[in-house]
């Protein structure tokens, strides 16, 4: 049985409640065109069940929506006739709708996108580098 969110636009598309350019559906999860693409041929993968974060999705059901992805990225590439595609996942932040969804955008060279889609900076010195790099290494138990 498919665990579900009410007023959740990605569960009410999985439901066939809601119209969705569907190009992938299984047992696992269903991909379909962003209706605000980046670029034609943005498709967004959603896991069948409701969970709102990469980090609330249960570690069972990690491969088969990343192997999903991989798919879509070829196929994508492929079938836009990309050079390539960008893959990303937004986390509660920008995250427009609250069901967990990865992009996957066709690029080309010269498409006017730069890299990822805010500004990049540096770290103060190596100090603040290694004070991060810790906190995250803490954080996954790694000391």
């Amino acid at each position: 049985m498919s665990r579900t969110q009410e007023g959740c636009l990605f569960c009410r598309i999985v439901a066939g409640h809601e119209p969705a350019h569907v190009v992938l559906d299984d047992e696992a999860a269903m991909a379909f065109l962003d209706v605000r693409p980046v670029f034609p041929g943005h498709v967004l993968l959603v896991p069948r069940d409701h969970h709102e974060t990469l980090t609330d999705l249960p570690a069972d059901q990690v491969e088969p929506l990343f192997s999903r992805a991989r798919r879509l990225a070829a196929a994508v590439e492929q079938g836009m006739g990309a050079g390539g595609t960008f893959v990303a996942i937004n986390n509660r932040v920008s995250q427009s709708v609250p069901h967990l969804h990865v992009h996957v955008v066709p690029r080309v060279k010269g498409d006017g996108l730069r890299g990822f889609f805010w500004p990049r900076g540096r770290y103060e010195d190596d100090d603040q580098a290694a004070s991060a790099a810790a906190r995250i290494r803490a954080a996954l138990g790694e000391g």
